[in-house]
Formats: C-alpha cells, structure tokens, sequence
C-alpha cells in the first residue's frame, strides 16, 4: 500500500509503514501560504535542464493560467493534493484572437503545453472552459517520458493533443472527457486502467502515428462510457494514414458504434491504419459489424502489449517506477 503525505514544505511517502522525505522544492498556494501563488511561477523556479528532480505541491485551488514548461525545463514532479478541487484552466480556441492580434489555432489553443521530458504529474485536473467552440486543447504533450497518474482532462474537441514524434507517454487511472478527436496525435501512448467519456456523437481518437513508429495509442483495461444514453461514436478515425490505436481487455459501452472505426473519407487509410481489439467487453465491444480493415489481435500479440514493454525505448524507461 502506497499513501503520499503533504507536511510543512515536504513530501513524505509511506510504503508498508516506512515514512521516506523528500524536500517539496516548492509548494503552490493561491492564499499566499507556500512559495507561490501560481504553478507557472514555480515551474519557472525550476532549475533549467536540471539533473536531479524538483518537485511541487499543488493546494487546492482553480489555477487561471496557461501553462508552459518549455523544453529546458525538465526533471519536474507536479502533485496535487486533491484532483477534484486542484485546476488548472483557460478558455483559448482555434480562431481565437490573442493579445498580439493573431488568431489561436489548435497547436496554441492549449490551456497547458509540456515540451519538456521527464515531467511527472498527479492528481491535477486540466481544462479548457471554452466550450463547445471547435478545436480547444487542454493539454499538448511534446516532451518524451511524461507520466500522468489520477489526472484529468476536461474540454470539449481536442482535449488531450498526444502529441510527438519519438514522445512516450503514460496515463494511469486518468479521466479524459471530450467530444471530438479528444485524444489525438503522433505520440506513443498508453492509456491504463482510465476512463474515456464521450459528451457528443463523434470520434474519440484521432492518431496521426508516424509510420515508422511500432506503438500509438493503447488503451489497456480501461472503461469507454457515454455522458449520457443514446449517444453514437467511434472508436477512431485516422488523422493521418498510419494511425495505430488499440483497445485491449477495455469495458466499451453501448455507444460504441458496431462498425468500430471510421476512415475519415480516406479510402487509402483502410489498407494503411493500424486498428486492434482483443478481450473487450459490454455491449459495445462486439466485433460482428466491425470494419474488415480493424484486426483482433492473437492472444500473443495482445499480452505484447505490455506499458513496460511498449514505453521502454532505447533508454529503458521505466514508465511505472
């Protein structure tokens, strides 16, 4: 058993009964009681490219900032102490005119932009409050070996930009919401034991998995539920033609369109996309009506896909440390 304490400045970890500190470099407070009133200015505080990692404690609060840790800014650990009162919010969109007169597209539509590596993040919640506007990111993720652990992700179309050539990324027990394309991008992603909600009739994956890349998106043990009854949607449509998504040992509700999968219009897109199933359940998961050009992976193949083994890279990364 596992449980994370919050006291005076420091990060306490109790494992079977052994209390561990670690310095908390930095404590976030919008009442003016820790370091900072704003998460930027303490992400900001962080040593650029530093060689051991910082880590800052989030109080409850909403947080009306957008946020960027750029790419010299890494080794950095954001928790929150709790994931239903800590936000982070803004309300950019596509065509959104910013300060300098020029209008917002999707890759500046974020509420939160991380393009650095090594950035772990717990127990926050990321949104963006536009509404149902068009494309509005709460968060874009470029940087490699960044972790999410009970986070989640509140907004309406492109809610979570997985975004990177050559990006890993890990989402455990996380909660994505969205309309359409919410999860989207060229990263290599695993998605476990999270829950994916749909709030509209649309699409809830848009990959653009760069060909050369051998994983996506994995969605491994997860729950796929509607906002509400009635609601019709795909599992995917592929953003760019080698996009590669997969639900495995996933609860599909019955929103869940019997086809599956969409091409985008994109007839060449059948021959080239990479879309998996194996192991799924509820009344959603069935493969009868499925598209011929999705695949239900052998059991080998599915116990391949393992976060370890799919996260690993060249460097060994160990997404579950």
């Amino acid at each position: 058993m596992l449980r994370r304490f919050f006291h005076a400045g420091c990060f306490l970890l109790a494992v079977t009964g052994i209390l561990w500190s670690q310095p908390g470099d930095f404590i976030v407070a919008q009442d003016g009681s820790g370091h900072y009133r704003t998460l930027q200015e303490a992400i900001d505080a962080c040593r650029d490219y530093a060689e051991r990692t910082y880590v800052i404690v989030v109080k409850p609060g909403v947080y009306r900032e957008k946020l960027v840790i750029p790419a010299w800014k890494r080794r950095i650990h954001i928790i929150g102490e709790d994931v239903e009162r800590t936000t982070v919010t803004y309300d950019d969109y596509s065509g959104k005119m910013d300060s300098n007169g020029r209008k917002h597209s999707t890759f500046t539509s974020h509420t939160c932009i991380i393009e650095g590596n090594d950035i772990d993040i717990e127990n926050i919640t990321f949104e963006n409050s536009a509404g149902q506007v068009g494309q509005a990111v709460a968060v874009h993720v470029e940087g490699d070996r960044v972790r999410f652990r009970n986070c989640r992700f509140v907004g309406n179309q492109d809610t979570l930009f997985a975004s990177g050539d050559g990006s890993r990324q890990y989402y455990q027990a996380c909660h994505i919401e969205g309309t359409t394309d919410f999860i989207f991008g060229a990263a290599t992603a695993v998605f476990e034991r999270c829950t994916i909600v749909s709030k509209k009739n649309s699409y809830i994956t848009a990959a653009s998995t760069n060909p050369t890349q051998q994983y996506g998106f994995v969605f491994l043990d997860c729950k796929v539920v509607p906002d509400s009854a009635g609601r019709k949607v795909y599992l995917g449509r592929p953003w760019r033609l080698h996009a590669y998504t997969a639900f495995v040992r996933c609860e599909l509700g019955a929103h869940i369109l019997p086809a599956g999968w969409h091409n985008w219009s994109k007839p060449e897109a059948e021959t080239t996309a990479r879309y998996y199933e194996y192991g799924n359940t509820g009344p959603g998961a069935s493969r009868e009506q499925r598209v011929g050009w999705s695949k239900t992976l052998t059991q080998e193949e599915a116990k391949a896909l393992d976060p370890a083994a799919i996260l690993k890279g060249n460097d060994g990364w160990d997404c579950k440390r």
